[in-house]
Parts: C-alpha cells; sequence; structure tokens
C-alpha cells in the first residue's frame, strides 16, 4: 500500500504554487488561486492527465456559455472545503448517534450544516446527509411510508423496531409499505424522473400517478389536479419541478393533501436558492406548508453537488435514520461544503442575486419572443425558460442543442408537454440563467445570448439521413460555418468580459504544461 507521504515529491506539471509565489507581491496573492495551483501540483504527480482534466474543464467552462438550468458555479471556498481529509471518515448514524467512534468534528460540520438550513428555510428540523437529490427523495418517500404506514402496521404488534416481529407478520408489514399510491407531476409536463416516471425506482415503490399541465396553456390547472387527487386518494401529493417555467401555489396544495388524508411533499431542488434568496415567499415557499421538502444543494442554491431533507417534527425520527433506510455512510466533506454554501446564502447580496436571477430569465423569455421564438407558457417566473425548437425553427431538441453547443452555448435539449418527439429527441430546449447570473450579467447581456440563439436556430436545418430517400435525421444538422464563426466570435467577445474564476490564470497554467496533448 502506498504511503500517505507519497505524492509529497516535486510535481512534473512545473511546481505552479511555487511559480505563483515567487512571481505574485504579498499583497496580490489570492488564497483561492494558490489552492488551485497547489491542488493542480499534487494531484499532477500522481496522475498528471487528472490535473489536466481539471485544467481542460475550466478552459471548456471559460469558452461557452452555461444556460444549464441544473448547474451553476460555485465558490472556490465550496470546492475547497470538499477537498480534504474528511473524504476518509466514516460517519454512519447522525450528529451525537453514530455507529463509529472519532465523529466528533463530523458533528460539529454536520449540526451547523442543519443550523445554517433552519436560518434559510426555516423548517423544522434539517437532514443534510443526502448525496444527491434522488438520494433526498428516496430517504423523504421511505420515511413518509416509515412514519404513516409501518409504524402504525408495527404498533398492531406492540413492537416499534420491525426486527423483533416475525418473517410472516413482516411480510404483511412490507405488502403494505409497498404499492402506495403516489401522485406527482408528469415528466413531459416539467416533473422530476424520481417523481414516478416508469423508468425510475419511484414507480416500482409506488403505484405511481401523474398530473398534467393544462394542454392549452401549458399551466398547472390545480381545478383538475383536485379532481384527479380526490379519485387517487394519494398517500403522498408531490409537487415540484425540473422544468416548469412558473411558480406553484403550495398553500393550495397543501389544502388540497389535506382533503384526501395525503402528506404533502414538496422537490424545491430547482427553486430553492429562489426560496432561500426571498423571491418566493408566501404561498409560493414550500417550507411552511409542506410536510417533508427536498432539494439540491447546488443548482439555484450554489453549493456542492449533494441534497437535503427538510420536515416537520412528525417526520424527523424517521428521517434522520436515512442511513441505513437507503443512503450508506454520509460524506463529510460534502456536508462541510454545504456548511459554506449555507453560510454564502445567507449573506444580504444572495438575495439580490437570487432576484437577478429570475430578472434575468424573464429578459431571456422576452428578447427569445421578440425574435420570433416559441416560449412554453409564453414566459417565466423562475430561473428556466422552455423554447419549443420544433414549432419555431423545425427542429428537434437534439439538434438545437448541438448547433448551439458548437457555437459556444451549453444546453440541454428538454422534452415539452405532450411532445410527439419524445425523451431522447425532444421538442425543446431547457435554459437556466443561474450560472450566467453568478458571472455578473444582467440584461443587456441576456438579450445578447437571447440574439446569439435566434440567430443560430434560425439558420440550423435538418441534414438528410444517410438513406437517400428525401428523409432527414432528428439527430443531425446543417449550419453555415459563417453563422458558426460570427456567433463563436459573439460568445467569446461576452465571455472575455466576465470570466469564470477571474483569479486563476489559465495562460499561466497551460505554460506549465498542465493540459492535455491533444487540446
Amino acid at each position: 500500500m502506498a504511503s500517505a507521504n507519497t505524492t509529497r515529491g516535486h510535481s512534473p506539471v512545473g511546481g505552479l504554487l511555487h511559480r505563483y509565489l515567487t512571481r505574485t507581491s504579498a499583497d496580490r496573492i489570492d488564497s483561492g488561486a494558490a489552492a488551485f495551483y497547489a491542488g493542480l501540483d499534487t494531484i499532477g504527480a500522481v496522475v498528471p492527465d487528472v490535473a489536466a482534466s481539471i485544467v481542460n474543464e475550466l478552459a471548456d467552462q471559460r469558452s461557452n456559455v452555461k444556460l444549464i438550468a441544473s448547474e451553476n458555479y460555485s465558490s472556490l471556498a465550496v470546492q475547497l472545503a470538499q477537498g480534504n481529509l474528511f473524504t476518509d471518515k466514516y460517519a454512519e448514524g447522525f450528529a451525537g448517534h453514530r455507529f463509529y467512534a472519532g465523529c466528533d468534528n463530523v458533528d460539529a460540520i454536520e449540526l451547523q450544516a442543519a443550523e445554517l438550513v433552519h436560518k434559510l428555510f426555516g423548517a423544522d428540523h434539517a437532514y443534510v446527509q443526502p448525496h444527491s437529490g434522488a438520494d433526498a427523495n428516496l430517504v423523504a418517500f421511505l420515511s413518509i411510508l416509515a412514519t404513516t404506514v409501518e409504524s402504525p402496521e408495527l404498533e398492531r404488534f406492540g413492537q416499534t423496531n420491525p426486527a423483533n416481529i416475525s418473517d410472516a407478520d413482516w411480510e404483511n408489514v412490507r405488502q403494505r409499505f409497498v404499492g402506495q399510491r403516489l401522485l406527482g407531476m408528469d415528466y413531459y409536463s416539467g416533473g422530476h424522473l424520481t417523481h414516478g416516471y416508469r423508468h425510475n425506482v419511484s414507480s416500482r415503490l409506488f403505484e405511481a400517478h401523474s398530473y398534467t399541465v393544462d394542454r392549452g396553456t401549458n399551466l398547472l390547472d390545480f381545478d383538475a389536479i383536485r379532481r384527479q387527487a380526490l379519485e387517487v386518494r394519494p398517500r403522498i401529493l408531490l409537487a415540484g419541478y425540473s422544468a416548469y417555467p412558473r411558480k406553484i401555489n403550495f398553500a393550495r396544495l397543501r389544502e388540497l393533501a389535506d382533503e384526501v388524508g395525503a402528506t404533502f411533499m414538496v422537490d424545491m431542488a430547482h427553486f430553492a436558492g429562489l426560496v432561500a434568496g426571498k423571491v418566493f415567499t408566501g404561498e409560493y415557499d414550500p417550507v411552511p406548508y409542506a410536510h417533508v421538502v427536498t432539494s439540491t444543494t447546488h443548482k439555484t442554491l450554489r453549493g456542492p453537488r449533494g441534497g437535503m431533507v427538510l420536515c416537520t417534527s412528525e417526520f424527523a425520527p424517521a428521517v434522520d435514520k436515512g442511513c441505513p433506510m437507503v443512503l450508506g455512510g454520509p460524506l463529510p466533506h460534502a456536508m462541510a461544503a454545504k456548511v459554506v454554501a449555507f453560510r454564502e446564502a445567507l449573506e444580504p447580496n444572495f438575495q439580490t442575486y437570487a432576484h437577478s436571477i429570475v430578472d434575468n430569465a424573464r429578459v431571456l423569455a422576452d428578447e427569445l419572443q421578440k425574435r420570433g421564438g416559441a416560449v412554453v407558457t409564453g414566459g417565466t417566473d423562475n430561473h428556466l425558460v422552455l423554447l419549443d425548437v420544433t414549432s419555431s425553427y423545425g427542429l428537434t431538441g437534439r439538434q438545437a442543442e448541438s448547433a448551439l453547443r458548437s457555437c459556444g452555448l451549453t444546453l440541454n435539449r428538454n422534452s415539452l408537454p405532450f411532445d410527439a418527439n419524445g425523451p431522447w429527441y425532444t421538442s425543446g430546449l431547457r435554459l437556466g440563467t443561474a450560472a450566467v447570473t453568478t458571472l455578473g450579467m444582467g440584461a443587456a447581456e441576456v438579450a445578447e445570448i437571447a440574439e446569439i440563439i435566434v440567430s443560430v436556430l434560425s439558420k440550423t436545418s435538418p441534414a438528410a439521413t444517410a438513406k437517400g430517400d428525401g428523409t432527414v435525421s432528428k439527430a443531425k444538422y446543417e449550419l453555415p460555418d459563417t453563422v458558426a464563426d460570427g456567433a463563436r466570435g459573439r460568445v467569446s467577445d461576452l465571455l472575455d468580459r466576465y470570466p469564470l474564476y477571474p483569479e486563476i490564470d489559465l495562460d499561466f497554467v497551460r505554460s506549465a504544461g498542465v493540459t492535455n496533448a491533444d487540446t
């Protein structure tokens, strides 16, 4: 086994940290940049290709406008908090109740994270261990079922611990546990894969039912949802989205949940930063109304990749048993990064940032429509915009995504409500403004982005298939070089004014040879 001292020798990539400190006056040294260079030195001494890939990713993100609605740019402080010796620590259980010794420092981090979440969102209880939004949803689903189904069944046997009942009795409990009814937003209407999509475990755990948006308006019809809920009588009424551009009245849905006897759960992964930043308040803030709220900690919240569960005190005991219920050991290094992100979100300027995300999204929607683009629902209330590229430009989402990526715009194709092109090719694009807002872009820059998008898509056409029978491809496209070159030039000019992590000198890193030979 290699010693922990193995990597302490001279880095073969050129001693970036030493060169940086030597060439930079003491009053101009940036600790974040120094840490980045030191990290490359240390990683490059072991696996130069990994160091090179990190540098290449920075170069890629600096040269492409990021419009992926589920992505953002975390601070260097968040990234550094995630890269430390906490990655070596097992801490199964929860703060103050671990199955391993030596978890005092992990406890301190987890407790601080929960305290900060309480300050941000005001929930009764917070669980910050989930590794992702999907994990958080599984913890929530199983905790709701454990509280509302399993515990009452165990009480019939005079037990609280399922290990203390017979195999036959446990099988009866298990049969009751599985197959409860879930009513969530349809995937094509903007819901998430974990909300009952047939290819996800949620549809195997539950008898899953979906509500859709209205075919005419593409908006949620609360009267139709009520009629469906009264018929289905779900155990869980689930709200939240990954591709719905409007606010949701959570107070109204809580009334419905109470009417049908359901537990009300909200997945706010996409808009948690808008809740923390006080954009969504009152009846549009899910935390006061939902029994259980799940979220990621990245996206609009601008933290590390990870998840969390907020809940009322009724569900706290079950939620805290996310490990061993579904999670393995928590990731203390990720929880450390969450603490940094939560602290950043409590700063007053985060509210300004959150409001600017929505302002920019509205500008993007308006500017696309001014130029003839068909925007689903005619606008947005949040951080994302859905553009119908099939009706606007005669393209599939896959063609539009690829054409724009070739011009320096990174986004994702997305299914639209009742999409005839299906989930792979799609008819739409999903565009988000969280990342460009982090860079400091405002209305003028977003309008420029909209103009670039339209200039590219209006000149893009489906390519013919290889069959030679006149049919066109759903994936391949044709775009004049002059149009692509012009778009790339405009993107480059824009990003030169708003560089990602400007404290890091990419030319300096490249001069030391930290890059793959083929880039």
